[in-house]
Order: C-alpha cells, then sequence, then structure tokens
C-alpha cells in the first residue's frame, strides 16, 4: 500500500505545467534588462526549475541564486522567526530581482527575504510564490504574483514537504 494515499491531489501535474506557463507571460515583460531569480530553499526549487524554463522559452535568461530561509524545519506552523541557512552566491546589487517561494502564507519569510535583498543593494524586488493561503496578507503587504490560490489545508508535492516527505510528488496536494 502507497504511503501517500491520505493525500487529496488539488492540483494536478498537468494544471500546474499550464498555470506556470501563464505565469511566465504575464512576468516575460517585467524581465527585461539585469534581472537575477532568487528562490527560496527548499520549497520553491521544482517551481523555479520549470519557471526558469516557460521563461527561457520565451528568450528571457536570468541570472539563478538560491536563498535558504527557513521558518518551519519540520513542524506544520512557523515558528515566527525567520532563520538564513545560506545565503546569496551572487551580487544582486544594482539588478532586478525576482524572489520566489512555493507558499505565500503569513508573508513573514517573503518580506524578510524582500528586506534582506534590497539591503544587498536590489533596485527592484518583485515577490512570486506558487500559492498563496486564503488567510494571507493581500494588497499592498501581498504577493506581486502567484500561479494557485490554495485552500486553508497543509499542502505536499512539488517541492512541499510534511517533514521532508512528499517533495517529489508532481502534483500539488494536500493533507488533513
Amino acid at each position: 500500500m502507497s504511503d501517500n494515499t491520505n493525500i487529496e491531489v488539488i492540483v494536478p501535474e498537468d494544471q500546474l505545467m499550464a498555470r506556470i506557463d501563464e505565469l511566465a507571460d504575464r512576468l516575460a515583460p517585467r524581465l527585461t534588462g539585469d534581472w537575477t531569480v532568487v528562490s527560496i530553499l527548499i520549497g520553491a526549487t521544482p517551481f523555479t526549475s520549470d519557471l526558469m524554463k516557460a521563461l527561457a522559452r520565451r528568450d528571457i535568461h536570468p541570472m539563478l541564486d538560491v536563498i535558504w530561509l527557513e521558518s518551519y524545519r519540520d513542524a506544520r506552523e512557523s515558528s515566527g522567526r525567520v532563520v538564513v541557512r545560506a545565503d546569496l552566491s551572487r551580487q544582486v546589487k544594482d539588478r532586478g530581482v525576482l524572489l520566489l517561494d512555493d507558499v505565500f502564507d503569513t508573508g513573514r519569510t517573503l518580506d524578510f527575504a524582500k528586506h534582506h535583498l534590497l539591503a544587498k543593494g536590489a533596485k527592484e524586488v518583485i515577490t512570486c510564490t506558487l500559492t498563496q493561503k486564503p488567510w494571507a496578507p493581500r494588497g499592498e503587504k501581498g504577493v506581486d504574483f502567484c500561479a494557485f490560490d490554495s485552500p486553508g489545508r497543509y499542502l505536499v508535492g512539488y517541492g512541499m514537504d510534511d517533514a521532508g516527505k512528499y517533495r517529489g510528488l508532481p502534483y500539488i496536494g494536500a493533507l488533513d
């Protein structure tokens, strides 16, 4: 018996890929000039990879870097504290930054990362997430681009995990 039988598929793989393609269409006009995509590890890795490929198909080729931020560890709720486990390897001074994350929940991690990048001299930071929870901040405190509004459930798959498990699922699923 499979270990993931209690996972409900929320966004199947084909819909996921179609939405990332649409997101690339929306982002491409903004990403002219010197841009760096900064992916927040570990959850945003599959999203980053597929979005970078979609942008390349539109002849958009930003630099890529990662930052490893942690606020959940192996818990299902944020600790409320963001820790930098590994910082950027390239400078972002005077560059635009497209900041990618998997889930926009409380907004703490993205806000921390955005201010961190601006302090490093980024000329602009655009935020983009794969999903956002119903209670996530909207408007000025919200995310600039988002692929999916998600239910208020615990998400796994496509980079998102439950204590390190299920990141490799090719779809977005929910656990209760």
